[in-house]
């Protein structure tokens, strides 16, 4: 099974959007990077924060999309070309309504849902065939009167902040799984927690 070689952190870029639910993406990129003790930097080739972490099974890059949602493709696609990795290598890591706040799932393939990040990867990588890293940020209450878009542009309450946290700590706990290409055991290990 192939090992995870590039990770990508979804988010808009901005203080603006920095602690909003559609950021918890970039919030695992950062988390990872403040973990092994390096530093994301500008990188203007990749049009994002970029870091390479090296892991005992190899060299491991990290960036977070400085353009705006609609347009993570261009950074993931500038990574990937630099760097010669094939999508199955790539790992994207993004807010997911459809998981409840505290859940992180791991899976590989999959149409857009909705998420506009995802949509524009899909369309400038030329396939579906990534893996993706889904933290859960739950959907509004029934009773939310502003759109998706709105709540996914919010910040989250302290106890969903604490549960996304949480999640995010889990996922760091696979880590290694991936580096090494062992996604179904990385998959199985999250997915029981």
């Amino acid at each position: 099974m192939s090992s995870i070689q590039l990770i990508v952190g979804l988010g808009n870029p901005g203080s603006q959007y920095q602690n909003t639910r559609h950021n918890a993406g970039a919030w695992f990129v950062e988390a990872l990077a403040e973990s092994h003790h390096i530093k994301l930097s500008n990188e203007k080739r990749f049009r994002g924060r970029f870091a390479q972490l090296n892991s005992e099974h190899g060299k491991v890059a990290l960036l977070v999309p400085e353009t705006f949602m609609n347009l993570s493709g261009d950074a993931v696609v500038a990574a990937a070309n630099y760097y010669h990795i094939k999508p199955q290598n790539i790992l994207v890591v993004h807010d997911e309504l459809d998981l409840a706040c505290g859940r992180a799932q791991l899976k590989l393939g999959g149409g857009p849902a909705g998420h506009n990040g995802l949509r524009d990867i899909i369309q400038k990588l030329g396939t579906k065939d990534f893996w993706r890293l889904r933290i859960g940020i739950a959907r509004p209450p029934a009773l939310f009167q502003q759109s998706v878009a709105d709540y996914v542009l919010s910040k989250p309450s302290a106890q969903d902040l604490s549960a996304i946290e949480a999640s995010i700590e889990k996922s760091l706990s696979v880590c290694e799984l991936l580096f090494s290409g062992q996604l179904d055991k990385a998959m199985q290990k999250l997915h029981s927690a």
